[in-house]
């Protein structure tokens, strides 16, 4: 029966991939094929219109607005409180945390973990596999670029990118 099932799956799974290649020219994950990313977006309470992949790990208290993509192979750390307001992109890959172990770890485990709560304002851009630190917020309209750490705070309508993100004057 176990045999009977795998065959199954399999054959659901190749139907499945080559529906997306034909249509959208493009592999997933395997979780993927069987979810819905508007789907999944809903049944996080997250905003209308907003859509996250099956393998996006989403951590304790995430909140998050409309029209948001979020893309593949993200972290969502919700630890210490997130917030993503409305009509972001968040790339394949970005990271955003909320809290951190490092006092914890370094201390043998007699410092608590920390935490902070994080925001990103709307309609903004993180490029992939940024990486934003527990208590940072970021303001609306806002570009992060690819590859970035961002340590502090992004005023609304600046363009950061680096390590550590720096504000760049045009």
């Amino acid at each position: 029966m176990k045999d009977d099932l795998l065959v199954q799956i399999r054959a659901i799974y190749r139907t499945l991939y080559a529906a997306k290649k034909h249509d959208y020219k493009r592999s997933l994950s395997f979780g993927d094929y069987f979810t819905d990313r508007w789907g999944r977006a809903e049944s996080e309470g997250f905003g209308e219109g907003t859509s996250v992949y099956d393998n996006v790990l989403i951590l304790g208290e995430v909140l998050v607005g409309k029209n948001v993509w979020v893309g593949p192979n993200c972290i969502l750390d919700g630890s210490g409180g997130l917030e993503i307001g409305d009509f972001c992109s968040i790339s394949a890959g970005v990271q955003i945390y909320s809290h951190h172990t490092v006092k914890q770890a370094t201390s043998l485990g007699t410092l608590p973990i920390e935490t902070a709560a994080t925001k990103i304002g709307t309609g903004v851009y993180i490029g992939p596999n940024s990486v934003i630190q527990m208590g940072v917020t970021i303001g609306d309209r806002a570009v992060i670029g690819a590859m970035s750490l961002v340590n502090r705070d992004v005023a609304a309508d600046t363009t950061v990118y680096g390590i550590p993100a720096r504000a760049q004057i045009a």
